[in-house]
């Protein structure tokens, strides 16, 4: 299963349910890193130091990220979806999927209706 770092704000619920699954998931929150405005490439290098991915809603800044500094852990981008169980499996499904995350750029996106 995958080791995780939920940015700010990351839905809980999905949090929680991709802890169901098994994920190893540790919130900014748990990590004593809410509400410090850190900027996102410092979340990166904080996520890549514990050896976990970051998985976060912030699509634009991100795929930035991963273009501008492609060395890191992983980044898993989802576009936010209020079915949180239906976004948790889709989470699940591309970690169960992946062997080795390094330098990845995982995105997950809302099925169409």
């Amino acid at each position: 299963m995958a080791r995780l770092y939920a940015d700010e704000q990351f839905p809980l619920e999905v949090v929680e349910h991709l802890r169901d699954f098994g994920h190893d998931v540790l919130t900014v929150q748990e990590a004593g890193n809410a509400n410090l405005k850190i900027p996102d490439d410092q979340v990166l290098t904080f996520a890549s130091s514990k050896e976990r991915l970051v998985l976060t809603l912030n699509r634009k800044d991100f795929k930035r990220l991963h273009r501008i500094a492609p060395i890191h852990e992983g980044i898993v981008i989802c576009t936010d979806d209020s079915d949180r169980l239906g976004l948790a499996k889709r989470i699940h499904a591309a970690m169960s999927a992946e062997s080795s995350f390094a330098g990845k750029l995982i995105s997950i996106v809302r099925p169409t209706k």
